[in-house]
């Protein structure tokens, strides 16, 4: 081997950078990790938990007279704690509580029913347990929806796009080895979600949150420490999540609905007055409605109360200045994650969600932050399709032939999108793929037969569910001919044979595609309730009987025309087929002695610390390789 004699002060040099890019990583995580190709992290319960071929098996087991105390004080959404086993794995002191904003007051108000939705918080007592590396999951329980699939739906379609968005699978849930439901399980949108999509970025999050209904606004955890591994049963959050209420009366807004050739949607201006109530301010004030007003923070102080990541007035500003950008036009790839705000409004116009900023209320997503750039994360999905009420008689055409060139009513921030032809275009591609290759092309039909085979019979014998499993059956097929009759709605709006605006279908409805067939009661609507065996009904719990009344259809015969009317699939919903208890533990075993595989150690504050032990070991490695070289060419020389 020859050595050359400048051989010793290269390799210092090398010794010398690679010191200085491990001092760079610790100092700029975010710009050295972009600056090495991307800041994505692929963790372990992407597969472990949210794999949606198998569904997960949770045991929760807590003390049952504090199980009972939590439900009897949802409305506090105070976290307890408890044990859980999540498919074998067993983690000790995990924190539990009620969550949702009028969901939960809802079922608060239902004397017939204590099914709240869920967040477990793996780390709230227990610094830095995950669950194979997730801080927190949800577990909701699917509140005003008979279909049992309208959010999943809506979250296949954004993983199909590759969105950033929650991942999600359906969760068995067993209490003290009893039953209690099948629930949607999401990812949280938090530490362990940035982690995931964004690596050590950086960025602040926020969940801007005009309605108020639930615990208030707030950061999670405010309002006391965590006990080091002891119980603190009535510790308060002070997070609000989930849906928003219409106001009573009239549901939607205004609109003058009905099916077909009388259908008269507002134009853009009059769905944008809706989101002011009457002799008062908007619904999406304070910022929540991400509209530009003024370059005061205080402005905008409902974004900085949902604050869910530490955020300072600096990074205020940078949103301000953002909005700011974006109302004026200017640059929007500087400010706006285009391309993935695009994939956003194609789903979220395709699913129909007025609970949302495409209603009157603007709340029900997540603001993300980085560099002074925007994007909008999903959230909240299980009153899509019309499940907020567009009217009794007429909600259907409204959902099915909803305008996809004018679908927002609660904000201008999606409009330099849609006023750019190149934006628009892209949006529209993004549309074009989930009609013809989701729904015509398959897709759509496997992640029904998929869910089918999943969850008929947990429904049917789930001992809280909302609905009858009939009436489950009748709401699950209306769906899937509902998604299908959409799409075809959407392929008429783009290829120009139906207006794609609110006022070309107010001066030409004649081509609406005909939604005659469509219940949009049948698969659940918020107000509309739950029958629990001819219980009482949501948002009037006093009230009791059947609102379908001597017109409700025969659940059967109802499935029956669903199929042949919309081409359903043909499926054995058979328990056999399910990974469900077959090979679990049963009873009190759950959990009791299951072996704790282990799961990998995340926190929030160390979320950037996996991104960066990885530079580090990298440096650390390259100049011990280095001064080896150096003392071997040191060797050759004597």
């Amino acid at each position: 081997m020859v050595a050359c004699k400048n051989i010793t002060k290269i390799i210092y040099v090398i010794v010398a950078a690679a010191v200085m890019l491990c001092i760079l990583a610790m100092i700029f995580p975010e710009r050295v990790i972009e600056t090495f190709g991307g800041a994505a992290v692929a963790l372990q319960y992407e597969t472990e938990l949210f794999d949606t071929d198998e569904i997960i098996q949770i045991g929760i087991q807590m003390d049952e007279e504090e199980w009972e105390d939590m439900l009897a004080h949802a409305s506090e959404e105070a976290y307890y704690s408890c044990d859980v086993v999540i498919n074998n794995t067993k983690l000790y002191n995990v924190g539990i509580r009620p969550k949702g904003n009028t969901s939960l007051s809802s079922i608060v108000m239902d004397p017939d029913t204590d099914r709240f939705s869920l967040k477990i918080e793996f780390d709230h007592y227990v610094e830095g347990q995950t669950c194979f590396g997730l801080d927190k999951l949800i577990l909701n329980n699917n509140f005003a929806d008979a279909t049992n699939m309208k959010e999943a739906l809506v979250y296949d379609m954004y993983q199909y796009l590759e969105t950033d968005a929650s991942l999600y699978n359906y969760a068995k849930i067993c209490v003290n080895g009893q039953y209690w439901g099948v629930y949607l399980a999401l990812e949280a949108v938090e530490d362990s979600f940035l982690l995931r999509n964004y690596g050590a970025a950086g960025g602040q999050l926020y969940k801007p949150e005009s309605m108020g209904m639930g615990g208030g606004p707030g950061r999670e955890g405010e309002g006391g420490q965590k006990p080091p591994g002891g119980r603190n049963p009535r510790e308060a959050d002070g997070r609000e999540e989930e849906n928003g209420a219409k106001e009573q009366g009239d549901p939607s807004g205004g609109a003058q609905l009905s099916d077909g050739e009388g259908w008269a949607p507002p134009d853009r201006e009059e769905r944008r007055d809706r989101g002011r109530m009457p002799g008062g301010p908007s619904m999406g004030g304070n910022g929540a409605d991400l509209n530009y007003t003024d370059d005061e923070l205080d402005s905008y102080s409902t974004i900085w109360e949902g604050e869910v990541t530490d955020s300072g007035k600096s990074d205020h500003r940078r949103v301000v200045t953002a909005l700011k950008n974006i109302k004026e036009g200017t640059d929007p790839e500087k400010y706006m994650d285009v391309d993935n705000l695009l994939k956003y409004m194609a789903v979220h116009v395709f699913s129909v969600n007025l609970d949302s900023l495409s209603g009157v209320m603007a709340h029900n997503y997540y603001l993300y932050e980085h560099n002074g750039q925007l994007n909008i994360l999903p959230w909240d999905y299980n009153l899509s399709f019309g499940g907020m009420g567009m009217g009794a008689d007429s909600g259907a055409s409204g959902v099915i032939n909803d305008a996809i060139d004018t679908p927002f009513q609660a904000t201008e921030f999606f409009d330099v999108l849609l006023e750019n032809e190149e934006y628009l275009a892209r949006y529209h591609e993004y549309l074009r793929q989930l009609v013809q290759e989701y729904v015509f092309g398959g897709t759509l039909e496997a992640f029904y037969n998929r869910v089918r085979n999943q969850i008929d019979t947990l429904v049917k014998t789930d001992p809280t569910a909302f609905y009858s499993f009939e009436e489950y059956e009748a709401a699950a097929e209306m769906l899937y001919k509902t998604a299908t009759l959409r799409a075809e709605s959407i392929q008429g709006q783009l290829d120009g044979d139906i207006p794609s605006t609110d006022e070309g279908q107010k001066a030409d409805s004649s081509n609406l595609i005909d939604a005659s067939s469509i219940d949009i009661d049948a698969m659940g609507v918020f107000g509309g309730g739950r029958s629990n065996g001819g219980g009482d009904r949501f948002g009037n719990p006093e009230s009791g009987g059947d609102p379908y009344g001597s017109q409700r259809p025969d659940s059967e015969s109802a499935a029956e025309v669903f199929r042949s009317e919309a081409k359903m699939p043909e499926t054995e919903h058979g328990f056999s087929d399910m990974p469900g208890p077959q090979g679990m533990p049963q009873g009190a075993a759950w959990g009791s002695d299951t072996p704790d595989r282990g799961a990998p150690q995340i926190t929030g504050s160390g979320k950037n610390m996996i991104p960066n032990m990885i530079i580090c070991g990298a440096c650390l490695l390259a100049a011990v390789l280095a001064l080896l070289m150096a003392k071997h060419y040191q060797r050759v020389k004597q």
